[in-house]
């Protein structure tokens, strides 16, 4: 039988972790056809300790990490106060990642990861959820609209003047 998974906020002391597990999950996700330098750049500016560690100082990001035996197996991350266009809510936080590592998918922890970013978000003032998922990442385009999440159309992540089309979902949360 496998040891529970447990859930807590992170601390300064997750920032190595989150950021190994960050770099992997990103890596298999969208370096789907190897690494060149525009991948390995985006890995490094938001997943070097470092970064990680800057991102959980913020006072608007909060961070739940899964754990099992002492693991981290995976994480969501929310920055509160922050809308987008197409969501046209008057209080909203996006969900900017939920990542559970390959081996531990499929078990709930993105669906319990995810429910707590939400009681979070509400929590704190916020009354939508939203995020973008890239269109090639098949399993977050069927996870989230299972989970009560609306697909409100079309928007693109940019970096390195690169455009990748992500789908936008939000969930209004419960007042």
């Amino acid at each position: 039988m496998s040891p529970a998974v447990s859930y807590r906020l992170a601390t300064a002391d997750d920032a190595l972790c989150i950021g190994a597990l960050g770099t992997q999950v990103w890596l298999d996700t969208y370096a789907t056809e190897g690494i060149r330098p525009a991948l390995a750049n985006v890995v490094l500016e938001h997943f070097s300790p470092h970064a990680v560690s800057v991102t959980l100082s913020q006072a608007d990001v909060s961070v739940v990490v899964a754990e099992r035996a002492g693991h981290l197996v995976g994480f969501a991350q929310i920055r509160l106060g922050v809308d987008h266009p197409h969501t046209n809510a008057e209080a909203s936080a996006e969900l900017e990642r939920l990542y559970v590592q390959e081996r531990f998918t499929g078990q709930g922890i993105g669906g319990a990861l995810l429910t707590q970013s939400e009681d979070l978000a509400c929590e704190r003032g916020a009354r939508v959820l939203w995020l973008t998922a890239w269109v090639r990442n098949t399993r977050a385009l069927a996870f989230y609209p299972r989970q009560g999440y609306e697909d409100t159309g079309s928007t693109f992540y940019c970096f390195n003047n690169e455009h990748f089309e992500n789908r936008l979902f939000s969930k209004r949360l419960a007042d």
